[in-house]
């Protein structure tokens, strides 16, 4: 029988072994909980869990949304229409694309509402395979013809919380963006930022320009069920002035900012469940807020942030991974923020992403330049960047070496691919559109990949 003495001794050793974020913590359910509630805590300023959690999709007045555009039901379903609307691909540079693409072409469900290949191509391309990833140009299309952009698709997942859109932030008139009047160059895109909305606003109605959308009277009166939708979402609006182009992308940007990984296990952790997550997703979640520093750059529900930092990533033209078209090492997107503002300490910077659903589609960084998660953190734990056109001095402090080892590694990647999913966002999707149309894609060969023949 062991003495009092060694029973206490022994009791201070497991007690010490517990609490040691180090040690402890990896061994035993109830410590990895209380350790990610501690590191949680720290990374939010004392806040804590309610700092991550994204609210509900329908709980319009818990999602940040711009005071010119209030979220409704109405205007939210009409979006949802929208988004996805092939039918309104009704300014396209060759006839034969007429009706073919939409929103969703690059921003889609299979791909997390991103593109599931290195460059999303609108007009212009054929097919969609499973994921998207077979989508490839027409034949028929010179380059100079497609829709397309020099830089990755970004995810549309969780937009609500950025300010501002585009890896360069050049979307929004506030919020980074004040300040910036001198950029929103007339006859551009960027001259919507005069219209005084968020980012998410500003994209939704300059994007219809841009990728070669009509939403008009002209375009819609024939369905019927469209114009029930507008006058829905836009009841206090003249009859014969309500389907344009603003109303257009309000309703879509409403519709995309209730795009909430609410259902990924992470989620459903921070609201109490503690079998949510695995325990090796629940060491990776420490790491994640407090060794491997992430949180410093990916905070909040969203786990990302309205600032810009130069990581030395390679460009969209640097890929290894097949086909890229109108790119090229002068195109301003390569610049990043600085491509945007011109000013110098902004060169080579790129907005901090979100992390939800990210496995959907195989392409990370803004040049597509990384083809799975543990790459991305393979890098960022080495710190060597990959392009040599972006200078030392610019590199964000943030890049530096990490010192985790493969197994620490291995938590993170097992955090972001599989805690960070949410396995139900089928649910954003409609069953049908008013048209009747196939969508995300329209053209013949998409049809037959999705079914709708």
């Amino acid at each position: 029988m062991a003495s009092p003495l060694l029973s206490l001794l022994l009791a201070v050793v497991l007690l010490f072994t517990a609490c040691n974020p180090d040690e402890g913590w990896m061994e035993d359910g109830y410590f990895l909980d209380q350790r990610l509630n501690e590191v949680l805590t720290d990374a939010s300023d004392g806040i804590g869990k309610n700092h991550f959690i994204l609210p509900e999709s329908t709980n319009f007045s818990a999602i940040p949304q711009d005071p010119h555009n209030p979220l409704t039901a109405a205007k939210v379903q009409l979006g949802k229409m929208l988004f996805h609307e092939t039918f309104i691909g009704q300014n396209p540079k060759k006839s034969e694309g007429a009706g073919t693409y939409s929103c969703a072409s690059c921003h889609h469900v299979k791909a997390g509402f991103q593109a599931c290949l290195p460059q999303g191509i609108g007009e212009g391309g054929v097919g969609f395979g499973i994921s998207g990833e077979t989508r490839h140009r027409n034949d028929s299309y010179a380059d100079a013809d497609l829709d397309v952009q020099a830089i990755r698709s970004p995810s549309a997942m969780n937009i609500a919380y950025q300010t501002n859109i585009l890896w360069n932030g050049q979307f929004g008139a506030t919020g980074v963006n004040v300040g910036t009047e001198s950029s929103w160059t007339a006859g551009t895109p960027k001259e919507k930022n005069f219209l005084g909305f968020e980012g998410t606003e500003t994209q939704a109605i300059a994007g219809q320009d841009v990728h070669r959308l009509l939403v008009t009277n002209d375009v819609l009166s024939s369905i019927q069920q469209y114009l029930q939708l507008f006058e829905d979402a836009f009841p206090d609006e003249p009859e014969n002035q309500r389907i344009n182009k603003i109303n257009a992308g309000l309703s879509i940007a409403a519709y995309e900012r209730t795009l909430l990984a609410s259902k990924a296990p992470f989620q459903k952790w921070l609201r109490g469940d503690l079998n949510a997550l695995t325990e090796s997703q629940k060491r990776g979640a420490i790491l994640f807020f407090s060794k491997a520093e992430c949180y410093n750059c990916h905070n909040g529900p969203a786990l990302n942030a309205m600032d810009f930092y130069a990581l030395g990533m390679n460009d969209l033209n640097d890929g290894n991974y097949g086909n890229v078209f109108n790119v090229s090492e002068t195109k301003p997107e390569n610049k990043g923020r600085g491509g945007f503002t011109n000013r110098p300490e902004d060169m080579y910077k790129f907005k901090v992403p979100q992390l939800y659903n990210l496995k959907n589609s195989p392409f990370y960084g803004h040049g597509a330049s990384f083809t799975n998660i543990r790459q991305v953190v393979e890098y960022k734990n080495n710190a060597v960047p990959q392009n040599p056109d972006v200078p030392a001095y610019q590199l964000a402090q943030q890049f530096k070496k990490l010192y985790l080892s493969d197994t620490e590694i291995n938590y993170i990647v097992d955090f972001l691919e599989n805690a960070l999913y949410d396995p139900e966002l089928q649910r954003y999707v409609p069953d049908a559109l008013p048209s009747g149309n196939c969508f995300p894609n329209n053209d013949p060969a998409s049809k037959t990949d999705l079914g709708c023949n």
